[in-house]
């Protein structure tokens, strides 16, 4: 069977397919755990992780008591009274509060029509807008693929369909990825 140089090259793709997400998945993970395990510095590798995370989980724990809760909320609002400080921890609260929070903003995935022959896929984040005087739309986001920033459009409710069957995570996949990820039955 003769090599050609399209075969090798063919070859040489496929092999940097699976190696470069591989490797590039390796190496955040990695540099994720040296930042985190540096935090406390202790002379053993992954002590100081356990630690950063025992504290993590301390904390929450701490926030949650009835009688320390009060002390939490009274630091927030410290927080909020400070300008800049103020725009930047509460947009981080509620991106974070999006994700793992008690009100999951990223669990409504929708598809709204554009155009007659135009959809975009995205999230319902508020269902009322009535605050802005548009009570016959909603907050929708759309995530940018290959990114980490999205836009986020007010939307007439009757151009928009909720997903029913698919996972919320594996709609954003598929978005983030630029619809290169299958999305699965649910």
């Amino acid at each position: 069977m003769a090599f050609t140089y399209r075969r090798i090259l063919s070859y040489f793709f496929r092999g940097l397919l699976f190696l470069t997400p591989l490797a590039v998945t390796i190496y955040v993970m990695y540099a994720i755990f040296v930042f985190l395990d540096n935090l406390i510095p202790v002379p053993i590798p992954g002590i100081g992780i356990l630690m950063v995370l025992a504290l993590i989980t301390f904390i929450g724990y701490l926030a949650s008591l009835f009688f320390t809760k009060p002390f939490f909320e009274w630091f927030e609002r410290g927080v909020f009274k400070i300008p800049l400080v103020n725009l930047l921890y509460t947009s981080i609260k509620d991106l974070m509060g999006a994700f793992v929070g008690e009100k999951k903003k990223f669990s409504s995935p929708v598809i709204v029509e554009i155009s007659d022959s135009m959809c975009r896929l995205g999230f319902i984040t508020q269902e009322d807008m009535s605050v802005v005087g548009k009570e016959d739309m909603v907050a929708v986001y759309f995530p940018h693929s290959y990114n980490v920033s999205g836009n986020v459009f007010l939307v007439k409710k009757e151009k928009v369909t909720p997903l029913r069957g698919v996972k919320s995570s594996d709609v954003m996949k598929f978005m983030v990825s630029g619809g290169v990820s299958n999305l699965e039955p649910h």
